[in-house]
């Protein structure tokens, strides 16, 4: 398939994804979310793909926000659908989804785009990089779960003070308010991201999935994250990776999974 708003390319077994609308700098439309949903579809249950990786295209942008033409004569009741199918398509879809996503925010992350940065499971940004919700000087609210996830990763006073001044944050902010792993030169940031993959490719598939299952669970309201814990972690020792790394270890070599998972 060919996407108008998107650019990829597989390699070394990870797929890169580029949100491709310089003109707009890189803002997210219904369109793009719907694109993103269908690639990341493709390569969800592919055993060949270890990780994603998204980003945006130039300088200057990882997604500076929606794309506010498209809601601006928008009912109630739209607003409501439009917040509930990009949670649908896109961001919880990102949170839960079984392979690790890193966003590689090399430049303005604000609104949706910081929301879309915030559901990956690792950011990295470059030096120039500037993350902001702006939605309250437009008389509405993030709507793509950026009401929670900054709460839950930065408190909930940080999150009151960013959403109600929509003050955009630098990236060495962002990194002390554990935002993002990691702030690079924006000509290292891909290094830095392929470092990380290198590490994260070696490692059970299987298992890391069972881990964002868990991980995820202590942030849902009426779920015991421990009980999830244990869940999944007995899960793993119905794996085909479980049994080949604990031989590995008693074979003092290491290990080759395979990625197939009898659960996830």
């Amino acid at each position: 398939m060919n996407y108008e708003n998107l650019l990829h390319r597989e390699e070394n077994r990870v797929i890169y994804i580029t949100i491709n609308r310089p003109d707009k700098l890189n803002a997210l439309n219904t369109k793009t979310i719907s694109e993103l949903n269908h690639l990341l579809e493709l390569y969800k249950f592919n055993d060949d793909i270890k990780a994603i990786v998204i980003t945006g295209s130039g300088e200057k942008a990882f997604v500076a926000g929606a794309d506010i033409s498209e809601f601006a004569d928008f009912t109630s009741e739209q607003g409501k659908m439009l917040s509930q199918s990009g949670h649908d398509l896109l961001f919880n879809y990102i949170e839960n989804y079984p392979k690790p996503v890193i966003a590689a925010i090399n430049g303005f992350a604000l609104g949706g785009g910081f929301e879309l940065a915030l559901s990956c499971h690792i950011r990295l940004a470059s030096d120039n990089a500037k993350m902001g919700f702006p939605e309250v000087t437009l008389g509405v609210i993030p709507g793509y779960g950026g009401t929670q996830r900054l709460s839950q990763l930065a408190g909930k006073g940080k999150a009151f003070e960013l959403i109600m001044t929509a003050e955009m944050i630098k990236a060495d902010e962002a990194y002390r308010l554990g935002l993002v792993n990691y702030v690079l030169p924006q000509s290292e940031l891909m290094n830095k991201v392929n470092e990380l993959l290198e590490k994260i490719k070696t490692k059970s598939p299987v298992a890391i999935a069972h881990a964002i299952i868990a991980i995820n669970a202590n942030d849902k309201d009426g779920i015991n994250g421990y009980a999830v814990e244990v869940e999944e972690f007995g899960k793993c020792f119905e794996e085909d990776d479980f049994k080949e790394g604990t031989k590995a270890f008693l074979e003092k070599r290491k290990p080759v999974f395979k990625g197939k998972s009898a659960h996830v």
